[in-house]
């Protein structure tokens, strides 16, 4: 058989960055890295998230450009197709499955988030988002979603989920449905300018708040901004009873509430007044070596940056030969990275500190300080109603932008092993996630399977695929020819050290990582000698056992299979032995 050129393309590079960056611009930018960051001391989360950004981030982004692009050539489009072509063996299209699953599986829960932004938007356009505490936005946002009981989000109104989610659901198939460059790239020329625009309209509005709360002046989102960058950190422990032991023992107080910079001195005139309380300092280091900052920091690079989805090897095989991946997957990496960082962290987390300090957002994480804080911020601030639609409607925005990469890579995949059309794929690809979305909607109750299957596929399936590309890149194909394919018609070259690193640092750091996620989190070790501690999702499985919990792993495993079964009936032999050797 004979190669064929891709059946669709890119209209522009523009495009393809901006469709690239758009699907790495998401709730992961303006919710996850700053609860990420608050919870883990901000600073040296920091250091630990650049350099998982220069280790892994940078090197599979270009790995996965160059390995999409040269499996486009031979006219294939789906991670399987793609690595079962540029290794040569067809092994390797079973361990490409993984790239469509997890698009696929993220987009059942993550259609369902993109749908409380858009309630949120319309709600704070409305009027009616006005809350005076913290517990109230809570309130409101259970209500919202179901949180209380499973079922409950499924109902209709402008309270409710149901009716926004009928929305984002059919707006998602409708641009994808159009196809690369009428869809999703058309959407994205529009989009992303937009969200940009009110990025920074709202940073403004944030960055010029000052001490918004007359009772604690020293909220202010100047000491926001502190904490954000500030390595050292004070953590204020208290001596309680040891139940168990019958002994005395120091725990941080408040479930771990840490001091800023400019509050040390208050901490201490508090910790001298009480012989139970003692201020410890956390410096850069002593939190550096915490391994669960890493694992933190990697993990939200994987999301952010859209690295070991499945989704840029996808959308790069629609390149044509010469076009360049190298400055193009920087400006994609590099435009995702100015939203998390300068607009996400510069907007979210100093706003929450501005009215809650250090220990109210230190411990809310990422739904909490989203969902939970920013309404009553918004509702607080001189023109909350404006900013708070604008912050919730630019969340919607990157959150179709998001969603929209995740449904091409299952697109391309069904269109390749069934041969079919791009009507019949997305139909079949709307049945299979509506499904999987109504599964996960009306388990909504303590968002339990929303939770159970983030953790297993962002945790296992996306390390384990990442690490995938980048052996494939740096050995199975080799460093040198990895970077000759990816230097083709490149307008810069990526620097030497480079090599060394995708080679070497890359695998090495991934596998570390995977093996430290199944030490703590799997087989509940501790990292500081600590009592045997399991993470919730492993105790819901096997220790205290929960249907929800077996449920989701086994949709997960359910489209999995599904999957694996296309790939082994599918036809994917669309190149000659030559173009295979080339």
């Amino acid at each position: 058989m004979t190669s064929h050129a891709p059946k669709e393309s890119w209209n522009s590079r523009l495009g393809i960055i901006l469709a690239v960056a758009g699907s790495a611009v998401g709730l992961g930018n303006f919710l996850r890295f700053p609860g990420q960051a608050a919870q883990y001391g901000g600073g040296a989360f920091m250091i630990a998230y650049f350099v998982a950004l220069i280790i892994i981030g940078l090197p599979i982004c270009w790995a996965e450009w160059a390995i999409g692009r040269k499996g486009g050539q031979a006219g294939f489009n789906s991670s399987p197709g793609i690595l079962g072509f540029v290794t040569g063996q067809k092994r390797f299209r079973y361990l490409g499955v993984i790239g469509v699953v997890i698009p696929v599986v993220i987009y059942m829960y993550y259609v369902y988030i993109e749908a409380w932004c858009l309630g949120y938007a319309v709600n704070f356009a409305r009027g009616s988002m006005n809350f005076e505490a913290v517990k109230d936005a809570s309130a409101f946002w259970q209500g919202f979603i179901g949180i209380a009981e499973n079922g409950s989000a499924l109902g209709f109104g402008w309270t409710r989920v149901g009716g926004f989610l009928v929305i984002v659901f059919t707006l998602n198939f409708f641009l994808i449905y159009r196809g690369l460059s009428k869809g999703i790239e058309l959407f994205c020329k529009y989009a992303m300018p937009t969200l940009l625009v009110l990025a920074v309209i709202i940073l403004i509005r944030v960055l010029t708040l000052g001490a918004p709360v007359a009772e604690h002046p020293e909220n202010s989102v100047y000491n926001g901004l502190g904490f954000m960058w500030n390595p050292n950190k004070a953590v204020l422990h208290e001596l309680v009873a040891d139940e168990a032991g019958g002994s005395e023992k120091w725990i941080p107080l408040a479930d771990g509430e840490m001091v800023g910079p400019r509050m040390i001195k208050a901490a201490e005139e508090r910790a001298a007044a009480d012989p139970k309380l003692e201020l410890r300092i956390l410096t850069m280091w002593s939190q550096l070596a915490n391994p669960q900052l890493w694992l933190a920091a990697a993990g939200q690079i994987f999301f952010s940056l859209s690295v070991g989805f499945g989704v840029i090897i996808t959308y790069s095989s629609y390149l044509k030969k010469k076009d360049d991946v190298v400055l193009s997957g920087l400006a994609a990496t590099s435009t995702n990275e100015f939203c998390e960082v300068t607009l996400g962290g510069l907007t979210t987390l100093p706003a929450g500190y501005a009215f809650l300090g250090v220990a109210g957002v230190a411990g809310m994480g990422t739904f909490g300080l989203g969902f939970n804080v920013l309404p009553m911020v918004f509702s607080e601030m001189p023109g909350g109603q404006f900013f708070g639609f604008a912050f919730f409607f630019l969340l919607f925005l990157a959150a179709v932008t998001s969603s929209l990469s995740m449904l091409q890579p299952g697109i391309a995949f069904l269109e390749e092993a069934l041969n079919i059309n791009r009507k019949q794929s997305v139909a079949f690809l709307g049945f299979l996630t509506a499904a999987g979305c109504a599964f996960v909607v009306y388990f909504s109750a303590d968002v339990k399977a929303l939770d159970t299957i983030d953790f297993w596929v962002t945790n296992l399936l996306m390390v384990v695929l990442a690490t995938v590309q980048i052996i494939v890149f740096g050995w199975v194909i080799g460093i040198d020819r990895g970077f000759e394919i990816a230097h083709r018609g490149a307008a810069i070259r990526i620097p030497s050290i480079f090599k060394f690193i995708m080679k070497w640092l890359s695998p090495a750091f991934l596998i570390i990582i995977f093996g430290a996620w199944v030490y703590n989190g799997v087989l509940g070790f501790s990292f500081t000698g600590g009592e045997r501690s399991y993470s919730a999702y492993i105790k819901d499985l096997f220790i205290e056992p929960n249907a929800v919990a077996w449920y989701s792993v086994g949709l997960i495993a359910l489209t999995t299979g599904l999957i694996v079964l296309l790939t082994a009936c599918g036809n994917f032999e669309k190149t000659s032995s030559k173009e295979s050797s080339k």
